[in-house]
Formats: structure tokens, C-alpha cells, sequence
């Protein structure tokens, strides 16, 4: 499994980011195969995880055309400055 992490400061959260942010919440799970996902919001900077069973899943979702949409939308508006890292994980189970 993969842990999707993106970070972000915060510019401006309005309606329309809060109504896109849960379309593509449901569009995650319903048509990419999202597993999970947490976010968090503080002092200006957000924190959201989502969880993938694979690589190509996270390619599909990330070149989905109203995700395409909402990232344009995210560095023109939403946010000021944002990264995104992959991980895979591992589980602690299986360690030594």
C-alpha cells in the first residue's frame, strides 16, 4: 500500500474549494480506488493523506481531469506553496 502526502499552505479557502475538495473526495473512492484518506488544517497549513493500492492507482487519480482541474486551481488560488511525496508502507508487523 501507498501513502499519498500532500502539503500545502494555505492561501484562501472559499466555497468553491470546499465543494471541489469533496468532489474529489468521492471521486477518489468511487472511481480510483482510493482506501483512505486524513486531513488536517492548522495555522494556515493543511496536511492530507490518502491511501493507494498501488503505484498505477495514484497515476490514474492524479491525471484525472477534474483533479488536473483543482491542482491548476490549487496554485492559482488555494494555495501559496504546496508539495505532494509518495510512500510506500511497510508493515511494522514485518520488522525485525
Amino acid at each position: 500500500m501507498y501513502v499519498v502526502i500532500f502539503k500545502a499552505n494555505v492561501a484562501l479557502f472559499d466555497e468553491a474549494y470546499s465543494q471541489l475538495a469533496q468532489q474529489l473526495r468521492e471521486r477518489a473512492f468511487a472511481k480510483y480506488g482510493c482506501l483512505g484518506f486524513d486531513s488536517a488544517n492548522e495555522g494556515g497549513m493543511e496536511i492530507a493523506l490518502s491511501y493507494w493500492p498501488s503505484l498505477q492507482h495514484i497515476r490514474n487519480w492524479k491525471n484525472d481531469p477534474l483533479h488536473v482541474h483543482a491542482q491548476q486551481k490549487g496554485r492559482e488560488k488555494w494555495y501559496s506553496d504546496f508539495s505532494v511525496e509518495i510512500c510506500e508502507l511497510v508493515d511494522s508487523g514485518k520488522l525485525p
